[in-house]
């Protein structure tokens, strides 16, 4: 498969078996003959309540401008590979409790048919789940997983998200996902920022991002925290305390279960490294005024061989 390569991916939903996880059921699979850019579009109303039960001729897509014929639409909630990336640096000490109370509120409010896996990283970047289990659904497995890394050091962000980016390619599940924990520093990364973002405008991915730090924290960074949930059509939360973490991964599960699966296939040809912008728009009878967030854009690939 190929992730966003002359702007395509052929959407195949299927099914895996890892570490607990149940094989996909077939009513999630999607199979489509043509290549597709795939956006995931979380809606929500003037409530901020998320708005269901659109059409897919509630919807306007454009790209670089030009509105976009939609090829595909789905709304269902189908399973994902999720990576949580979690900052085990030396500023992060007291805060691993909660971070573990919010992994566990993340899995129980989750499809149980995701498959999850864990990333820690310090200025070091390690797998947290066994060899033999690179995905999993079970809750005391995530948790030892982040117990397992000391919470010393400095910090290597950048590098740990191109680690689970990497680790996202081998998961079974079409739709992917990263969440990373930290305080948005990094002083450890053999990668840059501008190496990072240009990775996941390349990818398919959703990024969510939430900040662990106070107000007045001189580690804190939460610009880079925006920028890699932005351009992925995810979403940055930012937690002073326990409660908001805990608050913030619910949301995050609930969001991702709500999405709506759009796919078109671009009017004009793609030029390999050029962005490409996205601008994703819904209107119902009823509805009121709707604000939907999605990519914002891409960056072609070469064409896969």
């Amino acid at each position: 498969m190929r992730a966003f390569n002359a702007a395509t991916l052929p959407l195949l939903l299927l099914a895996g078996f890892a570490g607990g996880v149940q094989p996909q059921d077939p009513a999630f699979r999607i199979s489509v003959d043509v290549d597709l850019v795939v956006l995931q579009a979380t809606v929500r109303d003037g409530n901020g309540q998320f708005a269901s039960e659109l059409r897919e001729q509630d919807f306007a897509v454009y790209e670089d401008g030009v509105r976009q014929s939609i090829r595909l639409f789905r709304h269902e909630d189908i399973p994902v590979t999720v990576g949580l990336v979690i900052d085990h640096s030396g500023s992060m000490r007291e805060k691993v409790p909660e971070v573990i109370a919010a992994a566990r509120t993340f899995v129980h409010a989750s499809n149980q048919e995701d498959e999850m896996f864990i990333v820690d990283f310090n200025e070091h970047v390690v797998m947290g789940l066994p060899n033999a289990t690179p995905f999993t659904n079970r809750v005391d497995d995530l948790e030892s997983a982040i117990l397992r890394a000391p919470t010393i050091g400095m910090t290597a962000l950048y590098d740990a998200v191109v680690k689970a980016q990497e680790r996202l390619q081998t998961g079974s599940r079409d739709k992917k996902v990263l969440i990373v924990i930290s305080d948005g520093s990094d002083n450890a990364s053999k990668h840059t920022l501008a190496e990072i973002l240009q990775k996941v405008e390349q990818s398919t991915a959703l990024v969510y991002t939430i900040g662990v730090f106070e107000k007045d924290d001189p580690d804190g960074n939460p610009h880079v925290l925006k920028r890699l949930a932005q351009v992925t059509g995810g979403e940055a939360f930012f937690s002073g305390d326990r409660e908001q973490l805990v608050a913030a991964c619910e949301r995050i599960a609930r969001d991702i279960r709500h999405q709506y699966t759009i796919g078109y296939v671009p009017t004009a040809a793609a030029r390999p490294g050029v962005y490409r912008s996205i601008r994703v728009v819904a209107a119902a009878p009823g509805h009121g005024k709707l604000s939907v967030r999605a990519r914002a854009g891409y960056i072609p690939g070469e064409a896969a061989k």
